[in-house]
C-alpha cells in the first residue's frame, strides 16, 4: 500500500524557515503530479504549491517568492522548502500526490492540485501531517 508521510514541520519565529519533507513508500513512480497543503482549525485544506513531472510548479500567491516546491526521485522524497515565515504561515501542513502528470499546463497547476485534494479527501487518504507554528 502506499503511504506517504510528511515530518520536518516545528515551531519557529517570524522570519524563520522549514523543509518539510514527504516520503513515499511502497511505490516506485516515475509520473507525479504533487502537491503542498495546509489546514487550520475550521477552515478547509488549501494546496499551497504544486509540481508536475516535468519540473513545472506553482504555488499559492499567498506563499509565492517565499515557498519552494521540490521533488528527489532518487530518494522518493517531495519537500518544501519555506523561508520568510509568516504567523499566518501557521498550520498543519500535508501532501498529496497522482501518479500520473497533472495534465494542465503550469500556470494552471494550483487547479489540479485543489482537485487532487478533493479526491484525497473524499477517499480518506490524508496522512498525519506535519504541524509548523510561527510566532510573531
Amino acid at each position: 500500500q502506499v503511504r506517504l508521510v510528511e515530518s520536518g514541520g516545528g515551531s519557529v519565529q517570524a522570519g524563520g524557515s522549514l523543509r518539510l519533507s514527504c516520503a513515499v513508500f511502497g511505490y516506485t513512480y516515475t509520473s507525479y503530479c504533487m502537491g503542498w497543503f495546509r489546514q487550520v482549525p475550521g477552515a478547509e485544506r488549501e494546496g499551497v504549491a504544486a509540481i508536475d513531472s516535468d519540473g513545472s510548479t506553482n504555488y499559492a500567491d499567498s506563499v509565492k517568492g517565499r515557498f519552494t516546491i521540490s521533488e528527489d526521485n532518487a530518494k522518493r522524497i517531495l519537500y518544501l522548502q519555506m523561508n520568510s515565515l509568516k504567523p499566518e504561515d501557521t498550520a498543519m501542513y500535508y501532501c498529496a500526490a497522482d501518479w500520473d502528470r497533472c495534465g494542465l499546463p503550469a500556470e494552471s497547476l494550483m487547479t489540479a492540485i485543489q482537485n487532487l485534494g478533493v479526491i484525497w479527501t473524499h477517499l480518506g487518504k490524508w496522512g498525519q501531517g506535519t504541524q509548523v507554528t510561527v510566532s510573531s
